[in-house]
């Protein structure tokens, strides 16, 4: 029966302490700010494709990995996400800023980040560029 008991408890130690490959590679870099950005149709070739940017300290094969840290840690305020969805019942300008559009999945700031991104209208062109250099500066801009 102690046999039994103590196999049990080995075996519910190693599920626990089983690591993803994700939280190695968070462990592996030393910090959890780790975003992997997809660009498409943005009219370049060099800034069309996936890469990967983490933050504290900078890494990753991002273009602009140092500005994009950079970019990032200003608008992250408190109670504030920067990576959150034009509100529903948003009026925008119906002005189209091209075919641009970019996926950033990851976790930012201890929050697990999973959002798309176009130009299809004022309000997305707007958010998308707030979040220069992590996405790249496209043709159309929005007045601030």
């Amino acid at each position: 029966m102690l046999i039994r008991r103590l196999a049990l408890t080995a075996t519910a130690l190693t599920s626990a302490l089983t690591v993803t490959p994700d939280a190695l590679a968070d462990v592996r870099h030393g910090q959890v700010d780790h975003l992997t950005v997809t660009i498409a149709e943005s009219g370049s070739a060099t800034t069309d494709g996936t890469s990967e940017l983490y933050c504290h300290p900078t890494a990753g094969d991002h273009r602009d990995a140092e500005e994009a840290c950079d970019g990032l840690d200003e608008l992250t305020v408190w109670g504030k996400d920067p990576f959150a969805p034009v509100a529903p019942g948003t009026r925008c300008t119906m002005q189209y800023g091209g075919p641009a559009s970019a996926h950033v999945r990851g976790v930012w700031a201890g929050r697990r980040v999973d959002a798309h991104f176009n130009r299809e209208n004022g309000c997305e062109m707007k958010r998308w560029d707030a979040l220069v250099p992590l996405l790249p500066r496209t043709g159309m801009h929005v007045p601030s």
